[in-house]
């Protein structure tokens, strides 16, 4: 809304009415000599004091992109992108999902409002695409809380619409029921719904997160579409019409199911006219057409390919449903006002009003001349100035903003709340500028519009800052909470650990009379593990892709080693903490606080910091202002935003600490990409930024290091250079560096020399697992980023025989969007071969190739010429940098995927997708004849798991045991082969908390032998995977109250909870308070007594005895090896359990640091 306060002020001046009474009377408005913001403040100020929505068409969706940013914050109550596809409606392929997705989004909003919004589009939407509206309409189901609609005819309904049945909702076009409660993911929405009936009433309506399945907000009202148009189509034609243009396969699929792939093309033959998306709006819409010259030369090229696909298709019976731009048009101008920019002027245009905007005529950091401007005491333009100019600054630091004009006489005033119009119109009616924060994503430039008298001053003017931002369509989303995938989920087929008897292979989950029982296959026989004892299992996760060796159960092999990993555990983690206690003695730099600077640098970060940025941002600074060095390792994936930890972290140091700062990258290119971040960022303040590496001239490098060695210089960005003898620092406070593994041995001894005398912060994209996180805790101070900023967008992957035409066209598409490709091979032997194949595909393109036998100097200039966009593809091998960031990157294609591992490919395919644009990953493979088993196993599995989150967590299970091997030692690596990834972690955690000091003995698993159902039945979880994943999450609860947490959250999903669950939660809660009190085994002894099996000393029973009232305490009769309670067993199985529980929590509470 930060425009808002403009559009008032410009709807009362003179020339708006004029515009308006021009645009009523004529119906349609040509206005020239205009950049791309007062387009945007002319058009919607128009729109709205004529109560009219707006659609905007621009040619590309790159502009579109750039206008919905700006009319976001233009005060129209609901902003739609609607995208558009190059493709031809001709070809057979399946629409892009995100984009038909997007547009049913755009289409249920309108449904909802039918005022006060606007669209940003393309020219391509003026085509036909659409089925007509009554007939959408009649597809889309309308659910409103309080209303009738039979609950199991709703089923069918979803059917018809294309929504997939599934056991549990987690992506968009799903659905599932439990019961009365059914789970939906709208296409159209930005969060899955939960609706409860009650008979044929809905009876609530709320959305819930679809990574922990919780309810959130309630709503009223949704309008529910179709997954996709195509359904429509499909519905709407007669198959036999189909049949002479259908493939084999298609003809087949046509018998047996609704043929709904593809159906775009068969458009013209359901519907006798198809619709556009101005057959969707209201009467009371203004359309805008930016560049109209340019849209129509768009428009006009694709309706050329178009033609010659519809002609190439040999059939003039086969329906043509492309137009000509101009035949659109004269629709439009003939039921719509409309509106024409453009931003240049033509002087032989006699129907276009010159509205000649101009930009500030000053460069940034010139305060005393803007000053002056804005004063108007100085001329610009032929003698024009600016006195009585109404004047906004637009900025992300506003009050830096506002103290830098005040010191040269220029009044400012800055308005906290944008949308304080008296204050506002009171500070202008005092000839003020007024100043506003800024806090969007747009790009924006600052400009003075003579014939309004209005001036915009932007931050690109102040300080030379452009957006961060790139102007994509991304459809919109709520963040929900970061899906993570259980790594550990059990299917059988597959092996786990136990701790008692070691590696086994879990073959089913069987039933036998209270209980329910995994089945685990081991070298000697059956195990049949209680599904409550869950806990003592775990998958077995290693890095070799060999199937293990069954053990015995209870074997001395596994003993042996079991034993051996402990040992060598014990060991480690006697070092980290003898590590962690020498640091603690040492004395370091003390940084002050936080200073108002800092404030106004983090609120100018252009996107929304993630709550893991946060938080490491936090532990960064909560470790520069303690006593002791800082040593700390962030760590997170590519574009997870580790680099704003950094630039805060050197801000901080720079600006409240005086101190001078080293940024140590391993390649050029990533220091270039460093220096410029830096530049940007710091761009507002006195912040001097040196980059030293082998681009620099000898006379250049002379000069920074005399500036560093004075202090002039603040902060040096540089390769292992900047470790040398010759760089002397004047004052050096922190050292940053990124991917420390990728440095030599010598350089690392270096940086190990610095970390005794300077703060130290690590980045890397290395995964680290959270369990080792947590157990590390307090001994090394690590940072964890996995949550993806929220426009990170999934990666579509495509699986493709290789083919020219389907190469040509990947590339062709990227091309045409202003982006460029990485084209990956297996090997550098032919590499140049493949060169010229792409050179013949793509005339046009410029093309570099890349690879590891290049010399180090020649690779890393093409590495940084690809990055500078002076070449569209690069053909390279894997050399492709872990940590490089080529936002323009957003398509790869690999060739002969078959031969790279799963690992490899997903790191191949995370170089792309970092920009918030959909993303596309082309895995190329001869043929399906020459493909192995693994290899096509390997390739479906990346596709399947392309969304966002689950694909990396699943991706990095192996780079996580590898990540572990670095940071703790090769030897660990070893142990960790041979007990399995989460069993030694488990122990590792065991080892510290002993070492630490814990009296009370720990118990592996403890197991509860009494008479009681506790069991999850099937009718109240039917699905084998969720009952499993269920188990699994009660069985590893610490405290009793995350158990209430699980049954409220069963409870919403599942429905009302039946006596056996409870009973479970019961028996659960029993064992996580034996467990920690140390008893392994509790059963029934004769008639009378409970007897508790415990490996505790009586010491350690005395002080848990403690806490008993006396007539309790006179019931348990210790004795070596186990505890009895006397005259428990007369009470029923019921009652036993909820004695048990309350007597052992008043046992709990004697122990030290005790949490329930």
């Amino acid at each position: 809304m930060t425009f808002s306060s403009v559009i008032r002020h410009l709807e009362k001046l003179p020339l708006t009415a004029e515009l308006r009474q021009k645009l009523e009377k004529t119906r349609s408005l040509s206005l020239s000599g205009i950049s791309r913001l007062p387009k945007g403040l002319i058009a919607s100020t128009l729109a709205q004091s004529l109560n009219q929505n707006l659609v905007v068409v621009t040619a590309t969706l790159e502009e579109a992109g750039r206008w919905a940013a700006q009319l976001e914050i233009m005060g129209w109550p609901s902003v739609n992108f609607y995208p558009t596809s190059e493709a031809s409606p001709y070809e057979p392929a399946n629409q892009e999902s995100e984009m038909v997705w997007g547009q049913m989004q755009v289409l249920a909003n309108l449904g909802q409002t039918r005022a006060g919004f606007v669209i940003i589009t393309t020219e391509k939407a003026l085509q036909p695409h659409l089925p007509p509206l009554e007939v959408f309409q009649s597809y889309c189901l309308n659910l409103r809380v309080g209303a009738v609609h039979s609950s199991k005819l709703l089923d069918q309904t979803l059917a018809r619409l294309g929504y997939e049945r599934v056991a549990s909702v987690e992506t968009e076009g799903q659905w599932s029921r439990r019961g009365d409660i059914v789970d939906i993911f709208p296409v159209s929405a930005e969060l899955p719904v939960r609706l409860e009936w009650f008979d044929d009433e809905l009876e609530k309506l709320r959305e819930f997160d679809p990574a922990t399945q919780r309810s959130l907000d309630n709503i009223e009202k949704l309008i529910l579409t179709p997954t996709s148009f195509d359904w429509i189509t499909s519905q709407s034609v007669e198959k036999e019409i189909l049949e002479p243009y259908l493939s084999t396969r298609e003809k087949e699929q046509l018998q047996t199911e609704i043929f709904s792939e593809g159906m775009q093309r068969f458009l013209g033959f359901a519907f006798e006219q198809p619709a556009s998306l101005k057959d969707y709006l209201p009467e009371q819409t203004i359309w805008v057409f930016d560049e109209v010259e340019q849209c129509e030369s768009h428009s006009d090229r694709w309706c050329e390919l178009v033609e010659q696909d519809w002609v190439g298709l040999g059939d003039v019976n086969f329906p043509k449903i492309h137009r000509a731009f101009q035949t659109s048009l004269a629709t439009i101008k003939s039921q719509f006002l409309t509106l024409y920019f453009s931003e240049l002027t033509d002087a032989t245009d006699k129907e276009s009003l010159d509205l000649s905007s101009r930009p500030i005529p000053t460069t940034p950091h010139q305060f005393a001349k803007l000053s002056e401007i804005l004063r108007g005491k100085r001329e610009i333009y032929h003698g024009m100035t600016l006195e009585r100019y109404a004047t906004w600054l637009i900025s992300a630091q506003p009050s830096r903003t506002v103290s830098l004009l005040q010191e040269h006489d220029c009044v400012v005033q800055f308005i906290p709340n944008p949308r304080d119009y008296p204050a506002i119109e009171k500070f202008q009616i005092q000839k003020t500028a007024i100043a506003l924060k800024y806090a969007g994503i747009a790009e924006l430039e600052g400009f003075i519009l003579p014939t309004f008298r209005l001036v915009i001053v932007t931050d690109r003017e102040l300080f030379g800052q452009q957006s961060l931002a790139t102007p994509e369509y991304i459809r919109k989303r709520r963040r929900a909470a970061s899906k993570q995938v259980d790594l550990n989920k059990l299917s059988p087929g597959d092996f786990i650990v136990h701790k008692s008897h070691g590696i086994g292979k879990f073959l089913k989950l069987e039933a036998l009379e209270t209980r329910e029982y995994l089945v685990i296959q081991y070298a000697d026989g059956i195990l049949r593990v209680p599904a409550d004892n869950f806990d003592s299992l775990s998958r077995y996760r290693h890095t070799g892709s060999e199937a293990p060796q069954l053990h015995k159960m209870g074997g001395k092999v596994w003993e042996a080693t079991k034993n051996k990993v402990r040992k060598a555990i014990k060991k480690l983690a006697v070092d980290l903490l003898n590590l962690y206690a020498k640091r603690a003695q040492q004395n370091g730099y003390t940084f002050p606080p936080d200073t108002p600077w800092q404030s106004e640098l983090e609120d100018s970060f252009p996107y929304q910091a993630t709550p893991d940025q946060l938080k490491a941002v936090q532990d960064v600074k909560r470790d520069l202002e303690s006593d002791r060095p800082m040593d700390r390792l962030v760590c997170g994936d590519v574009g997870f935003g580790k680099t704003e930890v950094a630039v805060r972290a050197i801000f901080k140091a720079v600006t409240s600490g005086h101190k001078q700062v080293a940024l140590l990258a391993p390649t050029t290119i990533l220091t270039q990409q460093h220096y410029h971040t830096l530049k940007e960022r710091f761009a507002p303040y006195p912040i001097n930024i040196g980059l030293l590496n082998r681009f620099r001239t000898a006379s250049e490098k002379k000069e920074i290091l005399e500036r560093l060695a004075s202090g002039e210089l603040d902060i040096l960005v540089g390769t292992q250079g900047i470790l040398g003898k010759g760089v002397k620092f004047k004052n050096l406070g922190l050292l940053v560096i990124d991917e420390e593994q990728r440095f030599g041995v010598n350089q690392k001894e270096k940086i190990k020399t610095l970390k005794t005398e300077v703060d130290v912060l690590t980045l890397t994209a290395t995964p680290i697992p959270r369990t080792l996180y947590m157990s590390l805790s307090g001994i090394r101070e690590m940072s964890l980023i996995t949550t993806p900023p929220p426009s990170r967008r999934p990666i579509k992957t495509h699986l493709s025989s290789y083919h020219p035409e389907v190469i040509r066209t990947a590339i062709r598409n990227e091309l045409d969007r202003g982006g460029q490709v990485f084209y990956v091979v297996p090997r550098i032997e032919g590499i140049e071969e493949v060169g010229g194949q792409l050179r013949e595909m793509v005339p046009s393109a410029r093309l570099a190739i890349a690879h590891g036998q290049m010399d180090e100097s020649e690779l890393e200039s093409t590495m940084l010429a690809f990055n500078d966009g002076e070449a569209d593809i690069l053909v390279c091998t894997t050399i492709i940098e872990a940590g490089l960031d080529i936002p323009r990157v957003n398509t790869i294609i690999v060739e002969d995927s078959q031969k790279f591992g799963l690992a490899q490919l997903y790191q191949l395919r995370g170089r792309v997708g970092r920009a918030g644009i959909q993303a596309h990953a082309w895995l190329l493979y001869p043929s399906k004849r020459e493909l192995t088993e693994t290899a096509r196993q390997r390739l479906k599995a990346l596709q399947e798991f392309s969304q966002l989150g689950s694909g990396y967590q699943l991706a990095t299970r192996d780079m996580e045991i590898r990540g572990v091997g670095s940071l703790l030692g090769a030897e660990q690596s070893g142990q960790m082969e041979a007990i399995g990834f989460e069993f030694y972690m488990e122990m590792l955690q065991e080892a510290i908390r002993e070492i630490q000091g814990q009296e009370i003995p720990k118990v592996e698993e403890t197991q509860i032998d009494l008479q009681i159902t506790a069991l999850i039945p099937s009718d109240y979880i039917p699905d084998l995977e969720q009952k499993m994943a269920a188990y699994r999450q009660i069985t590893a609860v610490e405290f009793s109250k995350e158990l209430a947490l699980i049954a409220a959250d069963w409870s919403d999903r599942y429905g009302a909870i039946p006596s056996p669950v409870e009973q479970l939660f019961k028996v659960i809660e029993l064992k996580q308070l034996a467990r920690s009190l140390g008893f392994s085994r509790i059963k029934v002894e004769g008639k009378q007594n409970i007897v508790l099996e415990t490996p505790m000393e009586e010491p350690a029973w005395n002080l848990l005895a403690e806490n008993l009232p006396n007539h309790l305490r006179s019931r348990f009769v210790y004795s070596p090896k186990k505890v009895i309670v006397r005259g428990l067993g007369l009470v029923k199985p019921k009652q036993q359990l909820e004695n048990l529980i309350e007597w052992f929590s008043k046992m709990k509470a004697a122990l030290p640091d005790a949490k329930i």
